[in-house]
This record gives structure tokens, sequence and C-alpha cells, in this order.
């Protein structure tokens, strides 16, 4: 579960096939700086045992999977060289049962309500869904959280930068997969830099992350109803009284008193506010579990860093 967890918190699973392990702790070392420490390799090439391998030795940062596993012999090699999850293509029961034995994470390929029937009987509650863009799409997995609540989906095959966003939004998908994260041109010219940005790039696309507004501390409720008022007057804004603030329009929140940071607050908005949490925690900036609201359903919707900038708290906020 722990695993589990981890790879829906990175929520991006870059799958490669190294055509020379030479190229596989660069490669790693380029995702831990963008950000995004995790990865499958493809059991398509023969390098992939010897990059796991080195990988482990190497980048202890990096989660790293095997892919494209096609017999327990393989599942074992894998596993053997570090393995810390496995991927199939399609349903091998041999496989799976071999990783339970094994206390193996393994997530294997299903493309139809057959094959979660199967799942469900073999104990497992995570599976790859392969390959997606010609089994579904994101409206198959949405219409698989009916009748399969309990199972997960890391949807592989036609995943893009321009579609993720449509399966990551799904409450039932763990993580999307595929080879879009590593363009083979840039792990050819040896472009690691390139493979950073990307998954800069690719974060930010996700998450989207847009100034919700800016909370100013004040003295009192007196002074904030002044300064509501002058903002409202300068911008032509309306004003809205909450028991602990004002809000001059979506812009401006003046707190009647002093709440959060030495000056005020910073409200970021984002799409995806439990991975984008978890992906900064990753770059070094604490959340403040105190500061958690959570809706009926337990899902996040504020939460502040720990540390100020510029003497002002910063908070994501579910868009």
């Amino acid at each position: 579960m722990e695993l589990l967890n981890l790879i829906r918190d990175i929520g991006i699973l870059p799958l490669v096939a190294f055509e020379t392990a030479d190229d596989a702790v660069p490669v790693g070392k380029a995702l831990v700086k963008g950000g995004l420490p995790l990865l499958e390799v493809t059991f398509r090439t023969g390098a992939a045992e010897e990059s796991i391998r080195r990988l482990k030795r190497s980048c202890p940062e990096l989660t790293v999977g095997a892919g494209t596993i096609h017999s327990v012999q393989q599942a074992q090699t894998a596993v053997d060289a570090g393995a810390e999850f496995l991927v199939t293509a399609g349903l091998r029961p041999d496989i799976i049962e071999w990783c339970k034995k094994q206390d193996v994470l393994i997530m294997p390929g299903v493309s139809n309500a057959t094959d979660l029937e199967e799942v469900l009987d073999l104990g497992l509650n995570a599976c790859k869904f392969f390959p997606a863009s010609v089994s579904g799409g994101a409206e198959a997995i949405r219409a698989f959280a009916g009748p399969f609540p309990q199972i997960t989906f890391l949807p592989t095959g036609g995943i893009s930068e321009d579609n993720m966003a449509d399966y990551l939004a799904l409450p039932n998908v763990l993580a999307v997969g595929g080879s879009f994260v590593l363009p083979g041109d840039a792990i050819r010219a040896k472009n690691w830099d390139e493979i950073t940005r990307l998954c800069n790039k690719l974060y930010r696309r996700l998450f989207d992350f847009e100034l919700a507004h800016i909370g100013i501390n004040t003295k009192d409720a007196a002074e904030a109803a002044d300064a509501a008022d002058r903002f409202c007057r300068l911008f032509d804004m309306e004003r809205c009284e909450y028991p602990g603030s004002f809000f001059a329009g979506n812009m401006f929140e003046i707190i009647k008193g002093s709440f959060l940071g030495k000056n005020g607050h910073i409200g970021v908005l984002t799409n995806e506010i439990e991975r984008a949490a978890a992906y900064l925690e990753r770059k070094g900036f604490k959340m403040n579990p105190d500061t958690f609201v959570r809706d009926a359903a337990g899902n996040l919707q504020t939460v502040y860093l720990k540390e100020e900038i510029g003497g002002f708290a910063v908070h994501l906020k579910r868009r």
C-alpha cells in the first residue's frame, strides 16, 4: 500500500527501453532532479536487467519497476536486479501468484470488464489499463468505477502530455504511464537537462498553478473594513464580509486581525492539490499538516506550506 501511495503521489510513470545500460543512471538522476523519482524499465532490450542494477546502486531516491514482464523467470530476474514493482502487458496468473508469494507489487494489464473480474479473483486492486487509447480511454476507466470501485488503474498506451490530465482527474487512476516523458531522441543525444526540463514542464501543465487571492493581515476589523473598501473603490469590486475577513472581489482577502504569515497569505489554485503538495515536498517545501482542510468525502481542499516567503504564508487550494 505504501508503494501504491507513492506512485499515486508522483502520478506520472515514465517508461523506457534502454538501448544501453550506460544511459540508465544519467536518466534516473535527470528524473530525480525534475521532481519525478519514478521509472519503469521495460524488458524489451537486453540492457534492462543491468540498467535496473545500476539505477538501484546509484540512484537511491528513484523508485524503479520493471515492465513488459512475460514470464516468471523474467519476474525473478527483474526483482533480483532490484525492481520494486512489476507490470505486465496482459493477465498472467502464474506471474501474479509468484509476485504474491514474494510480496512484490504487480500491476497486470487489463483492457475489459472480463479481465477485471479475474483481477478480483486473483486478489488484486491495482492494474495497468492497456492499451488505454484504443480500449475506451478515460471514459472507460470512469465507467469501471461503478462495478469495480476497489480497483485503481495505471493507464498506458496513447497517453501524452495533451491527455494525461484527463486520466489523472479520475479518482480511480493511480498514475499515467508512457514513453512521452523520456523521448528517445533526448536519450540518444545524452541531453539529460532536456529530460529534467520536460519533467518540470509536465508538472506545470498538470498542476496549472494560478493565483487565487492575496490575504492581508490587519490590526482589527475596522482596519480590515477600510482596506477592503479602498480596494473595492480602486478596482470597482464588490465587498463581501465573512466571519473572519472581508473579500474585495476575488482578488483580495483582508483579515480582521492576523492569520498565518507575518503580512498575510497567498492562495494558489491547482487542479491536483494532493499530487501538487507531494511534488512540492519532494522539492523540499514542507506542508503544514495542521492546516489541512478536507471535504466530507475526505478530499483535500486547502493546505499551507510550513515556511513563509517574503513575509507571506502560502497555501494551495483545490480549483
